[in-house]
């Protein structure tokens, strides 16, 4: 953690000083319950009766999904210091859901990250890339997908179906999160970025639907607005619309 908090005292884009004032323990108040929402879930459809011509099935697929996404808007926080304005419980929360999201490193996803901030739609961004949705999304995934990880998740998913049944792994542990990570890219990265701008971010923003834009990636598609006040958590991130 001391090599995350050396990294955040030269980084412009860590800045836990928000136009909309302090915002005490809420922060981690707002996380633990994305989590404790995501291994409930997790938990429960682990034991559900998985029966395809039931519709139940697809909406839960869809549950796990943005609860997924929510792990890893729960990491961005934390990467911007705005989950706690306690370094040590900021990052520890940042390690935490960037591993149960899929085995990834706090730090290296950190370093990427505000990489991202500060060289936004250039060269050096490791989130932007010229070509067609399909291969930026490649490109995206590459980037941030070691095979270390894939071995990981590998190993993990053959030892737990020694007790949860495959297919319940595979529709509500496997699928899921990787519709989030097309979830993250699409509101979150592509949408935004792609093309040209004549702002000093190089995003555009998605019209005003507070609904549509929680629905769609916790306000993340409210893209300019982050890039402006990146102290800004995302569930304050509509006020700033």
């Amino acid at each position: 953690m001391k090599q995350i908090d050396n990294m955040a005292q030269n980084n412009t884009s860590f800045n836990t000083t928000s136009p909309l004032g302090d915002r005490g323990a809420v922060g981690v108040i707002i996380a633990l319950i994305v989590i404790g929402s995501w291994l409930t879930s997790t938990v429960l459809l682990m034991q559900w009766e998985v029966n395809f011509a039931n519709p139940l099935l697809y909406l839960f697929i869809l549950v796990q999904m943005h609860l997924y996404t929510g792990l890893f808007i729960t990491a961005h926080d934390a990467m911007h210091g705005t989950v706690s304005s306690n370094k040590t419980l900021n990052n520890g929360i940042g390690y935490v859901v960037t591993f149960l999201y899929a085995a990834f490193l706090y730090p290296k996803l950190y370093t990427k990250h505000h990489k991202h901030h500060s060289h936004v739609h250039s060269d050096d961004d490791p989130d932007y890339h010229q070509g067609s949705f399909i291969a930026w999304y490649i490109r995206f995934i590459r980037n941030y997908l070691s095979i270390w990880q894939v071995v990981f998740m590998a190993v993990t998913f053959n030892v737990l179906k020694i007790w949860i049944p495959q297919p319940n792994l595979i529709l509500f542990w496997v699928v899921p999160s990787l519709l989030s990570t097309l979830q993250l890219f699409y509101f979150g990265t592509y949408q935004p970025h792609k093309g040209e701008h004549d702002n000093p971010y190089h995003s555009r923003s998605q019209s005003k639907n507070h609904v549509f834009a929680f629905l769609s990636c916790y306000f993340f598609g409210y893209h300019t607005e982050h890039h402006a006040s990146p102290a800004t958590p995302w569930w304050l991130l509509w006020k700033t619309k």
